[in-house]
C-alpha cells in the first residue's frame, strides 16, 4: 500500500512498494547477533546498511537474513529484533496465493472475467469488469485506478488530515468506488501499473468465493500451516502487537521543516487486501521461503505464481510475477519477494529462487532511508555508499 509518490518509487527503488510518512529521532546503535563471527562477517554490508538508515533520519532498523539453516539478526537505532511491523503491500503475496490455491482446488479460474465474480462493482469512467481478469488484478495489468492516487485520499489518509481519520473505517466497495471515478490508466492487457485498487478487488473476489473474509482465508491457508505466530490481518483493529517500537512519519510534509508524527495506531481498513497485513522479520522469511520452494502451491499454479510480466522498459531488472516481485540485483543475482509501505512503516522481503537465502528488514519511517541498499547490501555485499 502505497501514495502516488510511492508508486514511482515501486520500480525505480528495484523492490516494491514502498511508504508514506515517519520519524528521525534516534542515533545509530547497531546491534547483530549470530552464532559465530565468520556469520557476522557475512552480513558486515548489511549492518553498515542499517546504521547507513538510522544516520540518513530513520529511528530504528531492523533485518533477518537466514543462509541455509543459519539465522542472523541487526538492528540500528530504536528497534528490537522480534519487533512486529506493518508490512504494507507485502499483503498482496498472501492474497495472489490463496487465490491460487483456490485455482487449484477448481473454485475459481484466474482468467475468469471479475465481473463473473464482482458483478457491476468495476465500471465507470471506462472500466469494466467484463473486460478484465483476475489474473490481470493480480500482475497489476488490469488498467484500473489506483485509489491511493486520488488527491482526496491521500490528504486524508496519508496527509495532515490522517491525524483526524486514522481511525476511519473504510469498507472495500467504498475504496473501489472512489477509484471508479477515475479514468483507467490503459485497456486491460496493453501496459502495466502498479494499482492498490487491484488488490482490493482481489480480496473481495476470495470472499465472493469462499463465502469468508479473505483475511480468514489467508489464516486457514497460510498462517496457522506455516506456524506463522507473529503474523494476523488485523481488519479494523489500530493497535500494534508486542514487541514493536513505534512508527513515525512526516505525513507527505516537506521533512526539514515538517513536524514528525507518532502514526502507530491506524484502522488499517484503509488498505484492505492490498496492505493490511502485520508480521515480523523471521515469519516473512518462513513464508517466502516454504512459497518459493512449492510448499503452498502445487507445480502448475507454482509456474503462473513466477510467470512475469515487465514493468517499466527502464528497468528491464524488475519483473512481476503474481503478488511477487523478481529483482535482479546489481552482482547479477535474482531475488524474488516484494516491498511494503504504510504510515511509518517500510518493509522488504526477499528470497533467492531456490529458498536458500532470504532477508526480510523493516524501517520505521516513511520518508527516509534506503531499503534496497540493504537488499543490495545482504544478497551482494555490497556496502552503502558514503
Amino acid at each position: 500500500m502505497s501514495a502516488a509518490r510511492t508508486t514511482a518509487r515501486t520500480v525505480l527503488a528495484a523492490t516494491a512498494v514502498a511508504a508514506l510518512t515517519a520519524t528521525a529521532l534516534a542515533a545509530p546503535a547497531a546491534a547483530a547477533t549470530g552464532p559465530a563471527s565468520q556469520d557476522r562477517d557475512r552480513h558486515a554490508a548489511t549492518r553498515q546498511a542499517l546504521d547507513a538508515a538510522v544516520e540518513a533520519g530513520v529511528p530504528g532498523a531492523v533485518a533477518q537474513a537466514r543462509v541455509g539453516g543459519t539465522a542472523w539478526t541487526g538492528t540500528a537505532g530504536e528497534r528490537g529484533g522480534r519487533d512486529h511491523y506493518r508490512v504494507g503491500s507485502i499483503t498482496k503475496t498472501f492474497v495472489a496465493t490463496v487465490l491460487l490455491q483456490l485455482q487449484a482446488e477448481g473454485r475459481l479460474d484466474l482468467d475468469d472475467h471479475v465481473e463473473e465474480w464482482l458483478p457491476g462493482v468495476v465500471r465507470g469512467n471506462g472500466h469494466d469488469g467484463r473486460a478484465m481478469t483476475v489474473r490481470q488484478l493480480l500482475n497489476h495489468t488490469s488498467g484500473v485506478y489506483s485509489v491511493t492516487e486520488d488527491p482526496e485520499f491521500q490528504k486524508k489518509v496519508f496527509g495532515p488530515d490522517f491525524l483526524e481519520h486514522r481511525y476511519d473505517t473504510w469498507t472495500p466497495r467504498e475504496l473501489v468506488a472512489l477509484a471508479m471515478t477515475h479514468r483507467p490508466d490503459f485497456a486491460p492487457g496493453t501496459g502495466w501499473n502498479y494499482s492498490n485498487t487491484n488488490y482490493v478487488l482481489a480480496g473481495m473476489v476470495i470472499e465472493k468465493v469462499t463465502g469468508r473474509p479473505y483475511g480468514k482465508e489467508v489464516e486457514r491457508r497460510i498462517i496457522k500451516p506455516l506456524k506463522l505466530r507473529g503474523t494476523s490481518v488485523p481488519g479494523t483493529k489500530a493497535t500494534m502487537p508486542r514487541p514493536s517500537s513505534r512508527a513515525y512519519s512526516t505525513l507527505g510534509q516537506d521533512p526539514a521543516e515538517a513536524r514528525i508524527h507518532d502514526v502507530t495506531e491506524l484502522n488499517p481498513s484503509l488498505a484492505y487486501a492490498a496492505g493490511e497485513m502485520i508480521s515480523n522479520s523471521g515469519d516473512l522469511q518462513t513464508f517466502y521461503r516454504a512459497l518459493l520452494k512449492g510448499g503452498l502451491l502445487p507445480k502448475a499454479e507454482q509456474r503462473e505464481l513466477t510467470d512475469t510480466v515487465a514493468t517499466h522498459p527502464d528497468f528491464p531488472q524488475l519483473r512481476y510475477g503474481l503478488g511477487l516481485m523478481r529483482t535482479k540485483l546489481s552482482c547479477g543475482k535474482e531475488v524474488w519477494g516484494h516491498g511494503g509501505g504504510i504510515h511509518g512503516s517500510t518493509s522488504e522481503a526477499h528470497v533467492t529462487r531456490n529458498g536458500g537465502h532470504s532477508l526480510a528488514l523493516n524501517l520505521n519511517a516513511d520518508w527516509t532511508g534506503d531499503t534496497n541498499a540493504v537488499v543490495e547490501a545482504e544478497f551482494c555485499g555490497t556496502a552503502p555508499k558514503k
